[in-house]
């Protein structure tokens, strides 16, 4: 039996802990930490862009905006940013993960599969992470993001973090990656 959001609030709220930061090599930040209160549960859930195909920027691409794309999904270069690489890939089709049709899904692992070896084939990535979180838009979208060769502090799941907090890529490195990712993808 699972709990309600209240019965999570109040079993949580008051027992929070620290994490061991000190001994993460890949935590990107030093000094005193403090933890934040956890917030009671809100009233509903936020509403996520693009719910039921309304206003869904994701729908309104143009070929502009891919690097890449088949019948069925798309592929979008974000930058540049912190990291060398770091794309997008989404179903044409107006879909999040539990209303994605069956016949995209079983694409869906090949698919993935494929960019991440095009990411590497630019040369230099050491790993390339792949991440859902789904909390801002309701079009199903998954992120690839490059960590560099031989960065091990940005590995791990502070990755994304870490994307934030690094300078930009030059612009003319980052779109010389990207015509790389597109090459290898054919």
């Amino acid at each position: 039996m699972t709990e309600t959001p209240e019965e999570f609030y109040a079993r949580t709220k008051d027992v929070l802990r620290m994490p061991p930061l000190e001994d993460w090599e890949t935590f990107p930040f030093e000094g005193e930490i403090r933890l934040r209160g956890l917030q009671p549960p809100a009233e509903d859930e936020k509403r996520r862009f693009g719910e039921g195909g309304i206003d869904c920027h994701v729908c309104g691409k143009s070929a502009d905006d891919r690097i890449w794309e088949d019948e069925h999904w798309q592929l979008t270069a974000v930058g540049p940013t912190g990291l060398p690489i770091v794309l997008i890939l989404e179903p044409k089709g107006h879909y999040d993960i539990e209303t994605l049709p069956a016949e995209l899904a079983v694409e869906l692992g090949p698919l993935m599969q494929r960019i991440e070896r095009a990411i590497r084939a630019a040369g230099d990535i050491g790993r390339v992470h792949i991440g859902r979180w789904g909390e801002g838009g309701e079009h199903l979208h998954w992120w690839f993001m490059a960590r560099p060769a031989r960065m091990r502090q940005l590995s791990d799941s502070f990755a994304a973090i870490w994307d934030d907090i690094l300078p930009p890529v030059p612009e003319d490195v980052w779109r010389a990656s990207v015509a790389k990712v597109v090459a290898a993808l054919g």
